[in-house]
């Protein structure tokens, strides 16, 4: 990860966050995942926050962001939350009313770690393979006679 700079800091900060919808319904199928990731790409986008990487299984959201010092962690989550949400249930009320009575896409709670140079990759590699360890899970459960 390298050093950034703006016009009064020099930076470099990188979080790992991930957080569930509302009754950890799984909702994140397609289209609505790709959907949800050309929202939050978008949020990136206009509020400059570089989504290194982002990954989302049926039931949570993973993403590695880098950010400058004048945005919090805090702040990030909420923006990111609060945006996704209105835009998610513009394009499908469908599935607000279905799942979310209560208005709300999101739970309050959510994790966040920092990514020191050293486990960047890792984390990275973590958050792209989400899917992945999903599908084999899920092969395995069946395979088992657990579904």
């Amino acid at each position: 990860m390298e050093i950034q700079r703006n016009s009064h800091h020099v930076f470099r900060l990188m979080y790992h966050f991930v957080w569930i919808p509302k009754y950890r319904r799984k909702v994140f199928s397609e289209p609505y995942r790709e959907a949800m990731k050309t929202i939050i790409q978008k949020i990136g986008y206009d509020y400059d926050i570089d989504i290194v990487e982002l990954e989302i299984p049926e039931d949570h959201i993973h993403m590695v962001v880098r950010s400058e010092p004048k945005m919090s962690p805090s702040q990030i989550m909420q923006v990111i939350k609060t945006i996704s949400a209105r835009e998610f249930f513009k394009l499908y009320p469908d599935i607000k009313r279905r799942y979310f009575w209560g208005g709300k896409l999101w739970t309050q709670s959510y994790f966040v770690e920092t990514i020191g140079n050293a486990t960047e990759d890792t984390i990275r590699k973590y958050v792209q393979n989400q899917l992945v360890e999903l599908d084999k899970k899920e092969e395995l459960e069946s395979q088992l006679g657990l579904f």
